[in-house]
């Protein structure tokens, strides 16, 4: 049966654990928009060799667990005298395998745009940067939102690995109190129950907002 006692006494520790998780998914996924994006037109770029090493780190970030770059980042880099700290290598790590799938969402998203627009603006007499800027981005950022948006749940999700290479973040706070206590349920019911919170409405304020740039559009 639950121990609702030990939920209530669980809360202010697990929510110090909340916090920092939140924090530590909004900087990895800040890192991971920003490095997409420019992987993202460089893999769209006429320059071929620039193509060919973005479509290899992409491969190689998407064919590889996430939890195995995180322990090469943490165990590895160090023996070769590169040492962060863990929470460094996980906003690093969590950054790094989440632009290889948003530089994939935005070199999509630019390609599908009609090639006619592009012959349209260049006839016109248009800059080339004020052709990417006013015309091919904003609709290439409208039509992959919902993509990103599903990667960015998903990425908050992924946190929870963090704890395999000592972050204190929401799951280390659960295991902690398990330990401590000898009851697992309660604590790990508690983080699982956030996650799911934060995800839904997180899934929901995404939707809302493709349906408002829908509306504009």
């Amino acid at each position: 049966m639950f121990d609702f006692a030990l939920i209530l006494e669980s809360v202010p520790f697990l929510a110090r654990g909340a916090v920092y998780t939140v924090e530590v998914s909004v900087l990895a996924i800040v890192f991971g928009l920003v490095l997409g994006w420019i992987l993202g037109l460089a893999a769209v770029s006429g320059v071929g060799w620039l193509r060919a090493i973005t479509w290899a780190y992409v491969q190689f970030i998407r064919g590889t667990p996430l939890l195995i770059q995180l322990y090469f980042l943490f165990y590895v880099l160090p023996t070769w005298g590169l040492t962060v700290s863990a929470l460094a290598t996980g906003i690093i790590g969590l950054g790094l395998f989440f632009s290889a799938y948003a530089t994939e969402i935005y070199r999509a998203g630019i390609e599908d745009l009609p090639a006619g627009q592009w012959e349209a603006a260049l006839a016109l007499g248009l800059p080339i940067r004020r052709v990417w800027t006013g015309i091919i981005l904003p609709q290439a950022i409208r039509a992959v939102l919902p993509m990103l948006g599903n990667i960015v749940v998903s990425m908050f999700k992924q946190t929870a690995l963090l704890s395999t290479i000592t972050v204190l973040e929401l799951l280390a706070h659960g295991m902690a109190i398990g330990q401590m206590t000898y009851r697992f349920v309660e604590p790990l019911t508690l983080v699982g129950a956030f996650y799911f919170a934060v995800s839904y409405l997180s899934a929901r304020a995404l939707r809302s907002l493709e349906t408002r740039d829908e509306v504009r559009a």
